[in-house]
């Protein structure tokens, strides 16, 4: 199927049109023409090489809502017509002991991200949802629950799950004490989400200009991390702390705050961990530890909790050919807090 999309074609080349062939319908694929598509930090690290794996051409985007417009032959929970979205993932092995438990971004194979990855029967490259039309295997295909608004839904496919899975995995509910480090595309959501869970949430900030945003998300209280007197009252004050930084940072700061048995969660940086002390992790059996996306199941467990509890991202939204100046922005932290693409504006674009 041929399709049009914006790529990068090089870690220096601005993104701009570009056609391509989606595969044809396998029996269990499902065709989705794309409505909107979240902007992930991560689109711009793989657009720019950052992390040094990145195959051009680059057509990123990862948190994609649409409509279904065709099924295969096997598939039994779609037609089309439906509201669908697709994250992070297209494919993984599927039999593993990760994947059958439904952690399939953690496969013992490696799962096939939905763009920069490479098909697993063909080997050729994934394209993500800069683009008008997307092919995936029916399995990684979610179902956009009524009420959820899907022009703003987006994120959640990523900086929803990345957040919501830590939650989920160290067991936040009533009362539980969650930090979130950066307020962000991810800080924000991770906020929201903890209080959607009836934590107590602590916004823990640089400054104290994020007093206010903070409060607007709903979390009880910020701390300021250069006082230093706040961070020596809060010791022990906090059972979970993500950490959504996405860029190397001091991590000692923080496991003061943890109370015995308390984790720090990192979700956004990729990469070396300057000078940590495990003082601090020896003294109150504190840990730190990392945390991707979660699996389909969980992810799909996220999505309705957000239409039941009427949790969205704060968005922008913009138009395809804003995609290059929507880049600058990001890079300089200059949106609240999500970018979301009006696909329909990518025909005038091209």
């Amino acid at each position: 199927m041929k399709t049009i999309g914006y790529a990068a074609q090089s870690t220096t080349s601005p993104l701009e049109p570009w056609a391509f062939e989606r595969r044809d319908l396998r029996p269990n694929d499902v065709q989705m023409r794309i409505d909107w598509c979240g902007v992930c930090h991560s689109d711009l690290h793989q657009a720019r090489n950052d992390w040094g794996w990145s195959s051009y051409p680059v057509v990123p985007g990862h948190e994609i809502v649409g409509v279904v417009t065709a099924v295969g032959s096997d598939v039994t929970k779609y037609r089309e017509g439906d509201r669908v979205a697709v994250g992070c993932l297209v494919d993984s092995c599927q039999h593993c002991d990760q994947c059958e438990k439904g952690e399939e971004q953690l496969c013992r194979e490696g799962n096939t991200q939905t763009y920069n990855g490479r098909d697993r029967i063909t080997g050729e490259p994934t394209y993500g949802g800069y683009s008008k039309d997307l092919v995936v295997r029916e399995e990684f295909v979610l179902r956009m629950p009524d009420g959820l608004d899907p022009a703003r839904a987006a994120p959640l496919l990523c900086a929803g799950i990345t957040t919501w899975s830590p939650l989920k995995t160290w067991g936040v509910t009533e009362g539980t004490r969650v930090g979130v480090v950066g307020l962000g595309g991810l800080g924000h959501m991770a906020v929201k989400l903890a209080v959607g869970l009836g934590a107590h949430v602590t916004v823990i900030s640089r400054s104290a200009d994020k007093a206010a945003d903070a409060a607007e998300l709903g979390a009880h209280a910020l701390l300021v991390s250069s006082d230093k007197a706040a961070m020596k009252a809060a010791s022990d004050s906090l059972d979970l702390i993500i950490d959504t930084v996405p860029v190397e940072h001091d991590l000692n700061p923080y496991l003061p705050l943890l109370d015995v048995d308390g984790t720090l969660v990192l979700v956004g940086q990729l990469g070396p961990i300057p000078n940590m002390s495990s003082l601090p992790l020896l003294l109150a059996r504190r840990r730190v530890s990392g945390s991707p996306i979660g699996g389909i199941k969980e992810t799909q467990e996220m999505l309705d909790f957000c239409a039941e509890k009427g949790i969205l991202p704060d968005v922008e939204m913009i138009r395809m050919d804003e995609i290059n100046h929507a880049f600058e922005r990001l890079e300089k932290s200059d949106v609240r807090y999500r970018f979301v693409i009006d696909m329909s504006t990518l025909d005038a674009a091209a």
